[in-house]
């Protein structure tokens, strides 16, 4: 499965950003997403993606992007 990479508009987080990552999930297990903030920003936006999103899934921090992989089962 090749990774997709999604960038986070200058709206932010929308009801209609978290739509498209569950469906870009249908079909990759791993996203990345390009945040332009600074890096307090992008901590907080991957923590609000995360409860968005269930705990099936967890996120990375590398520069100014945030890897989230989805798990077969959730996370503790």
């Amino acid at each position: 499965m090749p990774i997709i990479k999604i960038p986070l508009g200058k709206l932010g987080l929308t009801e209609n950003f978290i739509l498209t990552l569950n469906n870009a999930f249908k079909t990759h297990e791993i996203v990345k997403i390009a945040v332009h903030q600074n890096k307090e920003k992008t901590q907080q936006i991957a923590e609000e993606i995360i409860q968005a999103l269930g705990n099936k899934y967890t996120y990375r921090i590398i520069g100014f992007t945030i890897v989230i992989r989805k798990w077969r089962k959730a996370k503790r």
